[in-house]
């Protein structure tokens, strides 16, 4: 099993143990316990544990500091692509795009193959000719639409 499945199922395996649903921990000490740097400790966060994937990721820096990871449920009958498209915000950049992408094809809700139509039409190069300061807004813009078409 590779060090990030392992951190990763350490995390889910607090969330279920704990009362409320949410995993408090320190980086440090988890890194410390599962044997690894507490950079891979905060790959694991940010790259599966984001709000596209259905998490909240809360820290508190400092000595008394923690992380809280906990799962969002979606109010009302809102469909999981539509809690993504709501998560995306104002601006996107390039790679949180591919992220969310990667993170759907995971998912099941997109094919690889229309998931690098829409990373071709969400990358850089689509928007050379863009004002650099637009480009984000616009990626955020495209892929909130495209996804809301795919719905």
């Amino acid at each position: 099993m590779r060090i990030s499945d392992a951190i990763t199922a350490y995390i889910l395996g607090r969330m279920e143990q704990a009362e409320n649903g949410a995993a408090e921990l320190r980086r440090n000490e988890l890194a410390e316990e599962l044997g690894c740097v507490p950079s891979q400790i905060t790959y694991v966060l940010t790259s599966r544990f984001t709000p596209q994937q259905g998490y909240v990721v809360e820290s508190r820096r400092g000595g008394g500091g923690y992380i809280r990871i906990r799962r969002v449920t979606p109010q009302r009958e809102e469909t999981p692509l539509m809690h993504i498209v709501n998560s995306i915000g104002e601006g996107l950049v390039p790679a949180a795009a591919e992220a969310i992408l990667q993170s759907m094809v995971y998912q099941g809700f997109l094919n690889k193959q229309t998931a690098s139509v829409m990373a071709a039409a969400l990358s850089d190069r689509a928007y050379r000719d863009v004002p650099v300061e637009y480009r984000d807004r616009l990626r955020a813009s495209l892929l909130k639409h495209m996804l809301a078409a795919y719905i």
